[in-house]
């Protein structure tokens, strides 16, 4: 067993926690499994955004070991690995001082992790993805109506592409991916339905806009995929829907930081609080398919 202990302004003490040596799972995902805040976008070793400084503690043994390419690239980009370092990790296999929470891999060793941030900052809100600056301009709120009617197709949408997608993958065989995107297209059509509730169940249709009006022309909660992948594991697939709801997000934030009725700017905040959750569960569930190849018991979205 080894002890990690975590330390961070954004921590009201620190934390300790045993991690097994050996295990499949990433610093990283000992860190979500306790619900230590280390942020973190991509959790590919893409973004930097997990970086964190390893320290041993006194008397702990050293256990070296190798940095991916990945890694190494990223850290050297961030300025986070001097040469001399850099030439340690390559022919001592020694690590250095900062690595990524995503890529390394906990040894038998008690360690000490430190990550930034500031004392009572609230957990971070979902990151942005490139597609963002797309919802500042071209769609433009004009009443309550108008943006529920958008809210309806949006949910509507994301609620079909969850359900074809699941189809497809039970065609092919892929349980599991089938059934979360099955879980998926539940919670759009509980969005879609208390969308339709506030607008007293009337006929919106008029008010839906046209599919010019929305990035890529098509509503923000669709993803990447559009055909069943029988090999596709259930990570990726967590990963794409969270591609969508991130983009949904978005829209919602927008709505709520540029409309100026304050009873519709009300409404677009509560459904930023839902994409929020929706969003955190996706991320927790993915740090869980890290954790134990297993379905992890976590909070489901509501």
């Amino acid at each position: 067993m080894a002890n990690v202990t975590f330390t961070s302004p954004r921590l009201k003490k620190d934390v300790t926690v045993y991690a097994v040596a050996g295990d499949r799972g990433t610093l990283l995902s000992v860190a979500r499994s306790h619900h230590v805040p280390i942020p973190f976008d991509c959790g590919d070793g893409e973004c930097g955004s997990c970086l964190v400084e390893i320290e041993r503690t006194e008397g702990s043994k050293f256990i070296g070991i190798s940095l991916t390419e990945k890694e190494k690239e990223m850290l050297k980009q961030m300025g986070k690995i001097t040469p001399e370092e850099l030439e340690d990790a390559e022919t001592n296999d020694i690590p250095p001082r900062y690595r990524l929470a995503c890529q390394y891999f906990v040894r038998d060793e008690d360690i000490v992790v430190a990550f930034p941030g500031d004392e009572g900052m609230p957990e971070a809100p979902p990151a942005i993805t490139r597609a963002a600056p797309i919802f500042k301009g071209g769609l433009e709120i004009r009443s309550m109506d108008h943006f529920l009617a958008c809210s309806v197709r949006v949910e509507a949408e994301a609620a079909a592409h969850y359900e074809s997608l699941a189809k497809s993958m039970e065609a092919c065989g892929n349980a599991p991916v089938a059934e979360l995107f099955a879980k998926l297209a539940h919670y759009s059509h509980l969005h879609h339905d208390e969308a339709l509730e506030r607008a007293g169940r009337r006929d919106l249709s008029d008010l839906m806009p046209s599919d010019n009006l929305w990035p890529d022309f098509e509503t923000p909660e669709q993803t990447t995929l559009f055909a069943g992948d029988p090999q596709m594991a259930r990570r990726d697939a967590l990963k794409l829907a969270l591609e969508g709801e991130r983009r949904g997000y978005e829209f919602y934030l927008k709505v709520a930081e540029t409309v100026g009725d304050e009873d519709i700017r009300k409404v677009a905040k509560e459904f930023v609080h839902e994409e929020a959750d929706h969003v955190s569960a996706l991320e927790h569930w993915i740090a869980g398919e890290e954790v134990m190849p297993a379905e992890p018991h976590v909070h489901e979205p509501a």
